[in-house]
């Protein structure tokens, strides 16, 4: 599944919340890379990975221009001190097609950004950029929000949060994930209330619990 394509038309409508529960915690970004404006389109994508130095910006600026139509540019930075891009840059890489940033780190210019409904996960803004110095190899392994990404991991982002579904493990994550939504929608709220409160109740017998 390493064709943009695909991954997006494959992933684009299954929830973050359903990929987490199929693919636990660990392939979930911390709370802190959230979308920065609102209602954000889910997203979906082969991963396109930069590294950034804290201050510096120079690598994601190049990305733009390398990165192929489909990808979410994942950006591994930890700077909370400079932004990493701002309108033009976005607007460069939307017109390219990219389909998001996901990065660790900082942006500006939200309100063009917002206005041009470029989806942008991460951890806030200011309004000072990096510079553009430090140079990095480009689709190297990073880390971002906690979560180890490679290359070609399918990134789906939303406004509940991120998920990095692993490139090897692509198609059985979406069918195990298709599995559970089939599910989900066979399933009334009673017959969910019904199997839940019994689930609770036999977990509380066997702590001890009376009441």
């Amino acid at each position: 599944m390493t064709d943009p394509t695909e991954a997006a038309s494959a992933f684009a409508e299954t929830p973050t919340t359903t990929l987490a529960d199929v693919l636990g915690r660990t392939q979930v970004m911390g709370i802190g890379i959230r979308p920065l404006w609102a209602p954000v389109p889910r997203v979906a994508g082969p991963a396109f990975t930069v590294r950034c130095p804290p201050g510096d910006n120079l690598m994601l600026h190049a990305a733009i221009h390398r990165a192929e139509p489909g990808t979410v540019i994942v950006v591994e930075s930890g700077d909370l001190d400079f932004a990493l891009a701002g309108g033009n840059v976005c607007a460069v890489a939307q017109r390219r097609g990219v389909a998001a940033f996901v990065a660790d780190g900082l942006i500006r210019d939200l309100a063009e950004v917002r206005e041009m409904g470029f989806p942008v996960f991460a951890r806030g803004v200011i309004p000072f950029p990096g510079s553009k110095k430090a140079v990095e190899p480009l689709n190297a392994p990073v880390r971002c929000g906690g979560v180890v990404v490679h290359p070609g991991d399918i990134v789906v982002a939303d406004e509940e949060g991120v998920v990095i579904v692993p490139s090897a493990g692509a198609r059985e994550t979406l069918t195990a994930a298709r599995a559970k939504l089939a599910k989900e929608a066979g399933e009334t709220l009673d017959m969910w209330e019904k199997a839940h409160r019994t689930r609770i109740d036999e977990i509380l017998r066997a702590q001890g619990f009376e009441g």
